[in-house]
């Protein structure tokens, strides 16, 4: 973070100072008092489970100089009163980035979607950071005190930030695009993930739309045109738009699309009819999309087109959990993709684990958990995913939990199954059961929510004769 004293922190905040205002912060600011380093900034967020207020001592001996509290603590720690920590969070970062753009050097690029974010963001990261100093967000920090506390990473040096809005409601990402003011916003897709949170698809889109209607003329919307309440966005917004698609025209498309069990590959084409050739170590064909948004941002800031290739094609993974692909010594094939799961990635990464069977001629296995937050959809879209799997011809489907109960359902209504979906109630009892039928010649897929807790069965997984 940029230095600032006590004193003007607390303007900036609208809080009362209860200290030295002329000491500064020259370190990190912190949610978390077990990050706190010398020099810092704890912000003293009450949450579900606990209350940072607790934690002020602990901030306080790891050497931060200052909290900021919503009731003053016994302590002997610098203290801002402000009626809301989140909130004064979000100040301190709309203050930091506006001061940072105003020397002339950074550019913000924000990115939403129902899916695909976090992998664009790590694609970004990967990209920008060959170019400039770079600030991402580390996992999915995208809400209203994750996005602040990254933005809160920017420095004098910073060229680039990327900042992931993740959505909360109506208003959510109109919050979060006022408070980082991005030059260039990337729309991947209006899916079903939240959409029982939310009321439906229609709300995910309206708050989706937020980020591009905050954009002034000089600004950039990359718009996903194969995605028409996406592409709709167009008409909404002031900033000058680039396209990207796999099946629609656009100014960034992806022809000659080739997975495999090593990566994906494709063929970029731009509008002015260039075109290169592009070979992930990413698994997976919709992370085509993440790629093409992302080379879109490289061409509009002006970067050199081979170098960002090179740099997309050195990533090894999209985060830790998302399509991570392991291979036993005993020759199985374990894809673990259970840290986020909507209707539509859960689809993308079954198209993929059926490809590589039929490429590879090994048998697959799905192992499917809960798809959370889907309300009023999750019996449809849950027995939907057990039918779409008989259809793709996987061999065998286990489901774990009863959140996911239809899904085998679903699979064993279909009619040409027999026998090949199983269902437990527990993670253990599946674990057992894939320990003792995997013959090591499969590839298995894992797929659920953070919430149902698979992606430790699919670590599990990688224990050999366990």
């Amino acid at each position: 973070m940029i230095r600032l004293s006590l004193d003007e922190i607390a303007k900036i905040i609208g809080g009362d100072l209860y200290g030295e205002g002329s000491l500064s912060i020259t370190s990190s600011v912190e949610t978390d008092s077990r990050l706190i380093k010398a020099g810092g900034l704890f912000f003293a967020k009450p949450g579900e489970v606990t209350d940072g207020h607790l934690f002020v001592d602990a901030a306080f001996d790891s050497g931060a100089v200052c909290a900021v509290v919503e009731h003053r603590v016994e302590s002997g720690i610098a203290q801002i009163v402000v009626e809301n920590v989140v909130a004064a969070l979000g100040l301190l970062a709309a203050f930091v980035v506006a001061e940072v753009k105003s020397k002339g050097q950074l550019v913000v690029v924000g990115v939403t979607g129902s899916n695909g974010k976090t992998t664009t963001k790590n694609m970004l990261r990967n990209v920008l950071s060959q170019f400039g100093n770079t600030v991402a967000p580390e996992e999915s920090f995208n809400n209203e005190v994750g996005a602040p506390y990254s933005m809160l990473k920017v420095d004098e040096q910073t060229k680039y930030l990327v900042v992931e809005l993740g959505a909360d409601g109506l208003g959510s990402i109109s919050y979060l695009t006022r408070m980082c003011r991005p030059d260039i916003a990337i729309e991947l897709k209006v899916g079903l993930a939240h959409a029982g949170e939310f009321g439906g698809i229609e709300t995910t889109e309206r708050i989706k739309a937020e980020l591009v209607e905050e954009l002034s003329s000089n600004d950039f919307a990359i718009l996903n045109a194969d995605d028409p309440r996406v592409i709709n966005m167009a008409s909404l917004t002031k900033a000058k738009i680039k396209t990207f698609a796999v099946g629609s025209p656009a100014d960034y498309r992806a022809t000659e699309i080739k997975p495999t069990i090593s990566g994906t590959s494709f063929t970029l084409t731009r509008s002015d009819a260039t075109s290169e050739v592009v070979n992930l170590q990413i698994l997976g064909e919709h992370h085509v999309y993440n790629a093409l948004a992302t080379l879109a941002v490289a061409d509009v800031l002006g970067l050199d087109s081979a170098k960002s290739i090179r740099a997309l094609e050195d990533m090894k993974l999209a985060e830790r959990w998302r399509m991570e692909l392991h291979n036993r010594p005993d020759g199985l094939t374990i894809i673990n993709d259970a840290y986020n799961a909507s209707p539509d990635s859960t689809k993308a990464a079954l198209i993929t684990l059926a490809d590589l069977g039929r490429q590879t001629g090994r048998p697959t296995v799905a192992v499917i958990g809960e798809m959370a937050e889907l309300g009023e959809f999750s019996a449809q879209e849950h027995d939907s995913i057990g039918r779409l799997i008989v259809r793709l011809n996987i061999d065998q489907l286990v489901v774990v939990g009863s959140g996911a109960k239809l899904v085998h359902m679903g699979a064993s209504q279909e009619g040409s199954w027999d026998g090949e979906s199983k269902y437990f109630d527990e993670i253990s009892q599946a674990l057992a059961y894939l320990r003792e039928m995997l013959t090591s010649n499969e590839i298995v897929l894992v797929k659920s929510s953070k919430s149902a807790k698979l992606r430790y069965l699919g670590d599990d997984l990688l224990e050999v004769n366990a």
